[in-house]
């Protein structure tokens, strides 16, 4: 059986087939989703602590841990952490390409 490897394109949503452009919204959630996950278990808040602090509500907070990307936008993910009080700066410039 012979095995086939592919460089990958450094974005996984890119090389699991989704467009160029959704796959960076898909990438740019996903970094913010896990920020959010994170600073929830440094500061080991409760589901209800976190949904007061992200001013969500409960079960917005199971869909974020639960990693439901569809659930979530870039900016309710940013809102959110504006609400921790945590800085988010957007960096835009161009990629470098993949050997």
């Amino acid at each position: 059986m012979t095995i086939k490897v592919r460089r990958s394109t450094g974005n996984v949503f890119r090389d699991l087939g989704f467009s160029k452009e959704e796959a960076e919204n898909l990438r740019i959630r996903t970094n913010l989703m896990i920020r959010l996950s994170k600073l929830i278990e440094t500061r080991r808040l409760t589901q209800a602590q976190a949904a007061s602090l992200f001013d969500v509500t409960q079960p917005r907070i199971s869909d974020l841990v639960r990693g439901k990307i569809d659930r979530f936008s870039i900016d309710t993910l940013v809102a959110m952490l504006g609400h921790a009080g945590v800085r988010v700066q957007v960096v835009v410039g161009r990629k470098s390409k993949v050997a």
